[in-house]
């Protein structure tokens, strides 16, 4: 996976990104190819690996989370407005993704609220039991996640990041990274749902979850 460090910042919080990509097509899964991130403390590690103490006992596999608005959004106003117009324009523009490749302007992305149930219940278990993945500590993989949240998926990815603190933080750095650039850009994906969580007791403070797909 790329791993990229910014150049150190006494005053920015450190920082992480992982992109995974799943197509039901071929039963595989495979990274996005974004690797993760570490910003201002100047150090990263490979992988989509743990981001902290790792606990003893994880959580027991269940129903979805149903947050309410607030939950989702950190207190964020205009969250789904804004996370829409955010991602739309990078869409709208075109991208060059590294060794992604060059991406045309890709059509506008819908809001799903069983993507972004399924975003913040693993936002706030990676919040909560204070680790950066995409594998649940249960062992719940992305698809899975999607799946029991409702949503009936042919194609799905997820680009998760820790640390940012704001919306167009995560957005700008997800796009200057190949793999979650190439997972916001590509036409593959239909809809998009997006969530955070927050932990002022865990490593990173702040968790993202986007899931990005196309229905069957």
């Amino acid at each position: 996976m790329l791993v990229a460090s910014p150049t150190p910042d006494a005053d920015m919080p450190r920082s992480r990104l992982a992109a995974l990509l799943i197509t039901a097509l071929l039963g595989l899964q495979a990274c996005g190819g974004g690797g993760d991130e570490a910003a201002g403390s100047g150090s990263s590690s490979g992988g989509g690996g743990s981001g902290g103490s790792t606990p003893t006992t994880p959580t027991t596999p269940g129903s979805p989370t149903t947050p309410t608005g607030a939950d989702l959004t950190c207190g964020f106003a205009n969250f789904q407005s804004e996370a829409l117009r955010l991602i739309n324009a990078r869409r709208a523009a075109g991208a060059s993704c590294g060794t992604r490749g060059s991406f045309a302007p890709a059509p506008a992305l819908a809001w799903n609220a069983a993507l972004a149930n399924a975003a913040y219940g693993h936002s706030l278990d990676m919040a909560t039991q204070n680790y950066f993945a995409h594998d649940s500590l249960d062992g719940r993989s992305l698809g899975t996640r999607v799946t029991a949240a409702g949503y009936n998926w042919s194609t799905v990815g997820e680009n998760i990041a820790a640390g940012y603190a704001t919306l167009p933080a995560v957005i700008d750095g997800w796009m200057t990274s190949d793999g979650h650039c190439a997972n916001l850009m590509s036409a593959s994906f239909t809809e998009v749902g997006l969530a955070c969580a927050r932990n002022g007791a865990s490593t990173y403070g702040i968790y993202w979850t986007q899931n990005l797909a196309r229905p069957r």
